[in-house]
């Protein structure tokens, strides 16, 4: 039986992911080379990746760039364009519904806890969730499964009694390391990578009513032991 739902942050429930990828990509544009997306997802919901825009920048133009100024310019890009963005779809519905049905709720994010209480406090979410575990609280991000395997401590579940919900590639990966049946969401940028290491993927959380999700869990749950 499932008791908890945990949910990744960047993308799944806000997207932030576009609004980086897209402050980087004017970035390089202004200096005449491009950001393949192929690159950029080897940072997609990890910290631990050693991708740098920057160093991938210089390496494409062969000179060093003032990396104060251009950081300064995408911090600020990226801050307009996440402050227009909206809860993706689904994601309220599924919170109150998870409520409503008793279930525990858990965020497991490879950002500061700083950066996902702050903007869960901001779209009026925090109070949903009965723990936060972000990059401060482990030794290794995603796709270690540390993150998940503490919040199924911090809930006080098995990883047979949760559903994660993920975005990228590394986040999958995580959940399918900690034995958790995932389901996929993606985002306009996560969209156009391999995600099929799901269990399930839907194209929106608004697709699919929690409780018909739940419904469908025998039918979709892993088998495989924790990896």
């Amino acid at each position: 039986m499932i008791r908890a739902l945990i949910f990744d942050f960047d993308g799944l429930v806000l997207d932030t992911e576009t609004p980086i990828y897209l402050s980087y990509q004017e970035i390089y544009r202004s200096l005449g080379v491009e950001l393949s997306l192929e690159r950029w997802a080897q940072g997609i919901g990890t910290t631990d990746a050693s991708y740098d825009p920057l160093d991938d920048l210089e390496a494409q133009l062969g000179y060093e760039v003032d990396r104060a100024n251009l950081q300064a310019r995408q911090r600020q890009q990226e801050a307009d364009l996440i402050a227009a963005q909206t809860v993706r779809p689904g994601v309220v519905d599924y919170l109150k519904d998870a409520r409503r049905l008793e279930l525990k709720i858990g965020m497991a994010s490879s950002s500061s806890c700083a950066w996902i209480t702050g903007h869960l406090s901001r779209l009026g979410l925090l109070e949903y969730f009965d723990c936060v575990q972000g990059r401060d609280d482990v030794h290794r991000s995603k796709p270690d499964p540390e993150l998940y395997l503490n919040a199924l401590e911090k809930l006080g579940v098995s990883n047979t009694q949760a559903i994660v919900f993920e975005d990228s590639p590394n986040g999958i990966l995580a959940a399918r390391r900690a034995g958790i049946l995932c389901v996929a969401v993606p985002n306009p940028v996560t969209r156009r990578l391999p995600l099929d290491g799901a269990d399930l993927r839907l194209e929106s959380l608004a697709d699919l009513p929690l409780e018909q999700l739940l419904k469908m869990h025998d039918k979709i749950a892993p088998t495989r032991e924790q990896l």
